[in-house]
């Protein structure tokens, strides 16, 4: 099994990177999946339906999401009704959407699971706690299992990343923007990146208009942020994985986009 997931797609310009890049990475690596997240697809923050649909005529088998899930109210019915986009499944139980997923390709079947940090960002449980429970539930369901991890801080990542050894194919952060340089395959075959970056202007702030960003630091000041057009790039993650649901091999896609 081959899996591909994107980070964070950035606003229109995440977008149309995705739409340059996706078919020529599709046939470069031949994936079984396409995982999107596409927590910052609607002008930067937050996601629609309309755009939901974009992501899912491109390519995406699956999207997930991150804190701002909830920002435009238009998409809650869709949250609800469209299986293949998730939320974190540690938001409160009776909030739009669902936290995980199952998508198929054939005879292979691949869980998808959203989870939300704790540390500077707001969840309603803890991700541990809902990591258990979700595998859990999707025993029997899925071959493979891949687990995004929406959070800030690098530790609570890190140690995901270890609960989950073994247990699932891929544990892949997101949020943050920046890609890490520890992608891995732990010990007991969970393919493991602490942040796989964002799909979108590399020439701002992550992602932000940099001089809003220089701005909002320099004076302390309120800036409304717009989002950068520079410099645009791909980054995500390949996974391989055996029949046995244990990651083999994770390499990061890094790629420039020319728009």
């Amino acid at each position: 099994m081959r899996l591909l997931f994107v980070g964070d797609v950035v606003g229109g310009v995440g977008r149309r990177t995705l739409a340059a890049l996706l078919p020529g990475l599709r046939e470069r690596h031949e994936p079984d999946f396409v995982v999107v997240n596409g927590e910052n697809a609607a002008g930067g923050v937050g996601i629609t339906s309309k755009i939901a649909r974009q992501l899912l005529e491109l390519g995406a088998d699956a999207i997930t999401l991150g804190n701002h899930a909830y920002r435009h109210r238009e998409v809650y019915e869709y949250l609800d009704t469209e299986a293949r986009i998730v939320r974190p499944a540690n938001y409160p139980r009776a909030s739009p959407g669902h936290g995980a997923t199952v998508v198929a390709n054939g005879s292979l079947r691949l869980g998808v699971v959203n989870l939300s940090g704790s540390l500077f960002v707001e969840a309603a449980r803890s991700a541990f706690a809902e990591a258990d429970a979700q595998l859990a539930d999707l025993r029997g369901k899925a071959d493979h299992v891949l687990v995004d991890m929406h959070a800030e801080a690098t530790s609570e990542k890190v140690a995901m990343g270890w609960h989950l050894d073994g247990r699932a194919t891929a544990c892949l952060g997101t949020h943050t923007h920046v890609p890490t340089a520890d992608a891995r395959v732990l010990p007991g075959g969970t393919a493991y990146c602490t942040d796989v970056g964002m799909t979108g202007p590399r020439g701002g702030v992550i992602g932000v208009k940099r001089e809003l960003a220089l701005e909002r630091f320099l004076t302390m000041t309120q800036v409304k942020f717009e989002t950068s057009s520079e410099d645009p790039w791909l980054n995500g993650a390949l996974v391989e994985a055996g029949p046995d649901g244990r990651a083999t091999a994770i390499t990061q896609i890094l790629e420039p986009a020319e728009l």
